[in-house]
């Protein structure tokens, strides 16, 4: 377990991140600055979690920027952004409006393998590192009814691609995963401890 030098600041309101810090070991205070999560059209879909994550760290540096000196981010803080996109045949499968849009996007994954890419960065004062980790996922064929299921009983709108891979569906529907089961829920662990281990004390 790392024990920081700095205190940390982890940029998500995702339960499911949040969990995954704290079963990591790690001490945090949660804060975040509202980003539009928007990119470049011509943006590969493997890129944009990267730069939405370093737009969420930018916008930390500019709003520290902004304030009074007293008030600014303290050098020794760090502060942790994430984001996860869901691609499928190309396309980018952000969190759904609503049933509709949920139920399009597990008929378009069923059956098929999919793409999770997981963008982290590290906002250290006026320093920003950042990393991508991806991983891939099958599903096997999903019936109608197991849709309706899932839809009706879990609550899929704060998600990417309209699933999470810890519940029911992940549980029932998921025939094989290629990377960390991690990063497909939101953050790639192993990676965030390998970006925050320059920070922590002597083990």
């Amino acid at each position: 377990m790392l024990k920081l030098s700095r205190s940390l600041v982890l940029a998500s309101n995702s339960p499911r991140r949040q969990q995954l810090m704290k079963d990591a070991g790690f001490t945090f205070q949660v804060e975040v600055r509202p980003t539009p999560e928007t990119y470049p059209a011509t943006m590969p879909p493997s890129e944009i979690a990267r730069y939405l994550a370093v737009q969420k760290a930018e916008e930390f540096r500019r709003s520290s920027e902004e304030r009074l000196p007293e008030d600014r981010l303290p050098e020794d803080r760090l502060v942790l952004c994430a984001d996860t996109v869901v691609i499928s045949q190309d396309t980018v499968l952000n969190k759904p409006a609503g049933a509709a849009e949920a139920r399009a996007m597990l008929r378009q994954l069923s059956g098929r393998t999919h793409q999770v890419v997981t963008g982290v960065a590290l906002l250290n004062y006026d320093e920003i590192h950042s990393l991508t980790d991806e991983a891939l996922v099958t599903f096997r064929p999903l019936l109608e009814a197991e849709i309706d299921y899932y839809l009706d009983h879990y609550q899929p709108y704060d998600k990417a691609g309209a699933y999470g891979i810890q519940e029911w569906i992940g549980m029932v529907g998921v025939q094989r995963i290629e990377g960390s089961y991690y990063t497909i829920m939101g953050l790639p662990v192993h990676r965030v401890y390998d970006l925050l281990r320059p920070y922590a004390f002597p083990l």
